[in-house]
């Protein structure tokens, strides 16, 4: 598979990922009294431990550009020394907080069924895989969207990111501005993680490993979406 292939099957998984559930998180449909499942859910399964599923990526990596990328996306979510001085996990804690929620309920956390599925995958695929997946699962899965495209094509639809006053929990749920930490710290460097996470799949994954890629996103997006059907059913939503 040429370098060409390689980004269309990439970009061709990434586009499938999309759920019933977006449409509803982002009318604010999901009851108030419920809220709190979904952002549970997100904390344990992938927000709290994105910085070791960076790490593991970076200790099987032999070659030193790649770790370099890593390194820099891994020193930003453990410390936020790039944009908002603090760990991405906790400008996460801050929207719960900024929504009057327990964050005592963050400390035990159930996983729903589905939602162990998803984590149980991406421990598989981040673990004693290789770099190549691993790289690929943390940097263009979980921080991706059905929007890469337009981070390679100036022509293509890109993330939406309206002002933060538009933002669903501020407008649905009233949320404070300034509990919306997180969004603004990814708007400062999500840019360049979305390039680094590209060049180091286009420029350094071997051809061997093409396809051991393309089956760990394939995986994660069958796990995702057991992920996504689970919250959704505990949020209420149809």
């Amino acid at each position: 598979m040429n370098r060409a292939a390689f980004q269309e099957a990439l970009l061709a998984i990434l586009e499938r990922k999309a759920h019933r559930s977006d449409a509803a998180l982002a009318r604010g449909a999901i009851p108030r009294e419920r809220f709190h499942i979904h952002l549970e859910q997100e904390w344990e399964v992938f927000v709290r431990d994105f910085p070791v599923f960076l790490g593991r990526a970076y200790v099987q990596c032999p070659l030193a550009p790649v770790r370099r990328a890593l390194a820099e996306n891994l020193y930003e979510d453990e410390t936020g020394g790039l944009s908002a001085g603090r760990p991405h996990p906790e400008l996460f804690l801050e929207l719960p907080r900024g929504l009057g929620f327990d964050l005592g309920r963050f400390e035990r956390v159930t996983l729903l069924p589905g939602s162990r599925v998803y984590r149980e995958t991406l421990d598989r695929w981040t673990l004693g895989e290789g770099w190549e997946p691993a790289a690929a699962v943390a940097t263009l899965w979980v921080e991706g969207t059905r929007f890469e495209r337009g981070e390679l094509d100036p022509t293509a639809p890109r993330r939406p990111m309206p002002p933060l006053e538009e933002h669903p929990l501020r407008v649905h749920y009233n949320i404070p501005l300034e509990a919306l930490s997180l969004p603004r710290a990814h708007r400062a460097v999500e840019g360049g993680h979305r390039q680094a996470a590209w060049t180091m799949m286009l420029d350094h994954v071997p051809e061997a490993r093409h396809g051991r890629v393309l089956e760990a996103l394939e995986d994660c997006l069958r796990g995702w979406t057991a992920y996504r059907d689970a919250v959704a059913e505990a949020c209420g939503v149809a």
